[in-house]
């Protein structure tokens, strides 16, 4: 079944979360119209290779006027002719934007379907979804609304005003300009108190635009300390939170509005309050309100916009290397990576060329040796984005970083903590000027993990993870120096996000367990209990010569490149002891086997059965592991279908019948198994496969299993075809005339 006809099988409350990835950027309708055609191509490449891109846009270009000439509907054909127009506007120039969003989109549906398979969500998940979000959002939309017609509406009482101060000046100077003798006339008093009266009047106006424009100030003041910087907080949060695998980051085209809306508000009261100005200058008296509360306006205004389009520049993309697009903050030296800032205001007045400078580590930490430089073009002008409603942005798509050398031509010595947790920073500078403000803008990236080799990535992707659980601080760079502890609870849920992120599953909840009990024994069961950094990723397992962490990743690694059709049919019990499967089996149907990981190989699975003697006896046997580079030569599903056992005085025998609990194992494994013959016509189609040796007295030691390269040593391929009783010489090829 395709991803997205289980999407369409999912809770409604799933399905809104669903509903929320889709918009004008990756309409549903193209994701309805080509879900299988768009499930089969790699984005994620094309999301870092723009010749990828560029085939792939074009490809989807051809599959939607494949499917809009095919649509018997006038309507829906409409739709889609409109939809192909506005995805050539905003990607033709840009097509790897494009593959971004939908590998995005592919991603996220990944992880929901993930956690539809979950009894219930993690803590911290949970604390991202907050069912009071949706309120809040319209709560900030009404205000905003309010704000936005509270400020046109003080334009029409300014220009009234205006109009009204033009009415009076032309009175006032018409009776200046009559003659002395004339200005004791009845006539002359009567106009005398009717400009009084008008001048009363605008007074009471000044002062009442005034108040106004005070109370507006004061509702935007309230609005962006209340609302508008915990939702950027918040946003910045959940990007922590999706870089190490969590929910997909959403809400920027939200904030950007938000922003902008309250910027240009804040710009027309400036307009405003200058154009007060300028009716002062042509007219004013004793008490006049302007004078006296205009200046104190302006500098509340100036000091607003300073600080909320300083707080609009934004990492929109954390530093990542292409080669790893599923591990951001990891920077390999003299390898590129790419990021992107943006600035979350659109007005006419900002300057189109703002140039944007990058550094890298601006103020390290005292005590720190290690440094870097950035070795390509680190300054780049910003650009508009049409396909982002025309905001500000600037992609640094090539950058890259080298070791400082020193004098002596030797790079800095190793300080206390190790190379994967140095954390450093990228820095971006601008200086804007908008309506006569200078504005310097200031961000940085979340603090990066900088190696030399790709050794090193598993434990920089360890203090990633980390970092970016257990803060919300954006650049505190000296973390390591004392790293807090995580509750398990949490932990487990970022472990589970990993398997879904990089094997399409994520853990249930006995998965999670068995790892618990794997790394802190009985305690698993405390969904509060503390883990230590050094217990997570630096201390190795007792008895064992690597750490936790680096288990986990070896898993994960096997996973991604040799078991993925079998991971995500759910059929690897995975992190179950050697003690507890024996438990599991005792009492089930000889043959009946289950899958685990190896707890003594970095990156290995093994199966293990149970068989019952003719006294009854219940024996267990367990296969050497299979590693990365056994699993390259046989797909596993063909192993558990081609496994034989040679023991003597038996026939070489397939002992797996049952897949744990009772699946038989062909019903299970059947559609997975690679069945594809040979296409060489003049030769006799060849098969893989792997032997056990049942050695004397095994029963209470694991078989052990010969290399698939070859998969047999000639003597034990002589034993079989004896024991199978045919002669290799007189078999016929499917092939042969």
């Amino acid at each position: 079944m395709s991803q997205w006809k289980q999407i369409q099988l999912l809770e409604n409350r799933l399905l809104e979360h669903v509903d929320y990835l889709y918009d004008d950027n990756f309409p549903m309708d193209i994701r309805q119209g080509l879900a299988s055609w768009i499930e089969s191509q790699d984005w994620d490449t094309a999301a870092n290779d723009e010749s990828v891109a560029a085939v792939l846009f074009t490809n989807l270009l051809s599959q939607l006027e494949r499917v809009r000439s095919q649509e018997q509907n006038f309507l829906q054909r409409h739709n889609m002719k409109i939809i192909q127009q506005q995805l050539q506007v905003k990607y033709s120039a840009n097509p790897a934007v494009m593959a971004r969003v939908i590998s995005n989109c592919l991603r996220e549906e990944f992880r929901i379907l993930s956690s539809a398979c979950m009894q219930e969500q993690g803590p911290l998940e949970k604390s991202l979804q907050d069912s009071g979000a949706f309120e809040r959002q319209k709560t900030m939309d009404n205000r905003v609304g309010i704000i936005r017609s509270s400020v046109q509406l003080m334009d029409q009482a300014v220009k009234y005003i205006e109009d009204m101060q033009d009415d009076f000046d032309f009175r006032y100077k018409t009776l200046q300009s009559r003659e002395t003798s004339d200005r004791n006339s009845d006539m002359m008093k009567q106009e005398v108190t009717r400009l009084q009266e008008m001048l009363n009047r605008l007074d009471f106006k000044r002062k009442e635009i005034l108040s106004k424009i005070d109370d507006v100030i004061k509702e935007i003041e309230d609005l962006v300390t209340t609302q508008l910087n915990p939702v950027l907080h918040d946003w910045k949060r959940r990007q922590q939170v999706a870089a190490i695998g969590g929910p997909l980051l959403t809400g920027l085209e939200q904030l950007q509005n938000w922003f902008t809306l309250i910027a240009q508000s804040l710009f027309q009261i400036k307009r405003q309050l200058d154009k007060l100005g300028e009716l002062v200058v042509k007219v004013t008296y004793e008490n006049d309100p302007i004078p006296l509360q205009k200046p104190q306006m302006e500098e509340r205004v100036k000091f607003l916009i300073y600080h909320l389009i300083k707080s609009s520049f934004v990492v929109e993309k954390q530093p990542c290397m292409p080669t790893h697009p599923q591990k951001p903050l990891i920077i390999k030296t003299g390898v590129q990576f790419t990021t992107k800032v943006r600035l979350l205001v659109k007005l006419p007045e900002v300057d189109y060329q703002l140039k944007v400078k990058t550094t890298f580590d601006k103020d390290l930490p005292p005590g720190r040796v290690r440094q870097f430089f950035i070795l390509t073009n680190n300054t780049k002008a910003m650009d508009i984005e049409d396909y982002s409603n025309g905001c500000l942005s600037v992609d640094f798509r090539h950058l890259q970083l080298k070791e400082k050398k020193y004098i002596n031509g030797t790079k800095g010595n190793e300080s206390l903590l190790s190379v994967t947790e140095e954390l450093h920073s990228l820095s971006f500078e601008a200086c804007l000027t908008v309506q006569g403000l200078t504005i310097d803008l200031e961000t940085c990236s979340l603090p990066l993990v900088v190696i030399s080799n790709v050794s090193q990535l598993p434990g920089g992707w360890a203090s990633v993870m980390w970092y970016n659980l257990l803060t919300d601080e954006p650049r505190n760079l000296a973390f390591f120096g004392n790293p807090p502890r995580a509750n398990w609870s949490q932990l487990s849920e970022v472990l589970s996000w990993q398997f879904s992120t990089f094997a399409g599953r994520g853990l249930n909840k006995e998965q999670l367990t068995m790892l618990g009990e794997k790394l802190i024994g009985q305690h698993a069961s405390c969904s509060d209990y503390q883990v230590s950094w050094s217990k997570f990723s630096k201390e190795n397992i007792p008895g064992k010569p690597f750490s936790f962490w680096m288990w986990l990743d070896s898993i994960l690694e096997l996973i991604k490149k040799h078991l993925l059709p079998v991971w995500n049919e759910n059929y690897i019990m995975g992190f179950v002891s050697k003690e507890m499967e024996r438990i599991l089996l005792k009492d089930r149907e000889p043959g009946t086997f289950l899958l685990r990981f190896s707890e003594s190989h970095l990156g290995g699975i093994t199966f293990t059965w149970v068989e019952r003697s003719d006294n009854g006896e219940v024996k267990f046997h367990s296969v050497e592991p299979y590693t990365k580079n056994r699993l390259s030569a046989l797909p596993f599903a063909d192993i558990i279908r081609d496994y034989k056992m040679i023991s003597d005085g038996f026939v070489p025998e397939n002992p797996l019948k049952f897949l744990y609990p009772d699946i038989p194992k062909d019903d299970a494994f059947g559609p997975l198994y690679n069945s594809q013959p040979s296409k060489v016509h003049p030769y006799i189609p060849s098969t893989l496969i792997p032997i056990s040796q049942m050695l004397p007295n095994s029963n209470t030691t694991p078989p052990s299993c010969q290399s698939l390269e070859p998969p047999m040593t000639p003597g034990e391929f002589d034993m079989l075809n004896e024991q199978l009783c045919f002669d290799i010489e007189t078999m016929s090829s499917p092939y042969s005339d």
